[in-house]
């Protein structure tokens, strides 16, 4: 088994609700045990140009696996779990039902046209690095360091539900 970080949000719709039910989803799938579930931080939308002060806010974690599905098969089924959830994909960084972004899978540097591992702007947002600091604060971003200098740096607003 290989351990893996899957960062959510979710800003449309019942959010508490959505996020409960993919975490049950990603935790029901074949090849995955779930090993931590963060605590619930909430945070702007942040678009293409920036934070969007009047989009609805964002509910934020991570979740913590252990799975033997290789990781473009597990982003697939992040996928389908995202489409089971009401995602559309019309606007890049729109608003969105359900958002589930593999971040990291045991440090394994990966670039394609479907994936990029470790996860390309993880480093750099606290909406991800503080939930997975509250689960696995020992945690490193491959060429990018240790999580908790890492969210020391980052200066995106996010506040614990």
């Amino acid at each position: 088994m290989t351990r893996a970080v899957i960062a959510y949000g979710a800003n449309l719709g019942d959010r508490e609700a959505t996020v409960a039910s993919a975490t049950r989803a990603i935790a029901e799938t074949e090849g995955v045990s779930l090993v931590a579930v963060s605590p619930v931080y909430e945070s702007p939308a942040v678009r293409l140009d920036g934070v969007d002060p009047d989009a609805p806010r964002y509910l934020n974690g991570v979740i913590v696996v252990d799975t033997d599905l290789e990781p473009h098969v597990l982003l697939d089924r992040l996928k389908r779990i995202e489409d089971e959830h009401g995602r559309t994909r019309e606007t890049r960084w729109g608003d969105r039902t359900l958002d589930l972004d593999l971040i990291d899978v045991r440090g394994v540097r990966l670039a394609d046209d479907r994936l990029e591992l470790p996860h390309p702007r993880a480093w750099e947002r606290a909406f991800v690095l503080q939930p997975w600091l509250d689960v696995e604060p020992d945690a490193e971003i491959a060429g990018r360091g240790a999580i908790a200098v890492l969210r020391a740096e980052a200066t995106d607003e996010v506040i614990r539900r």
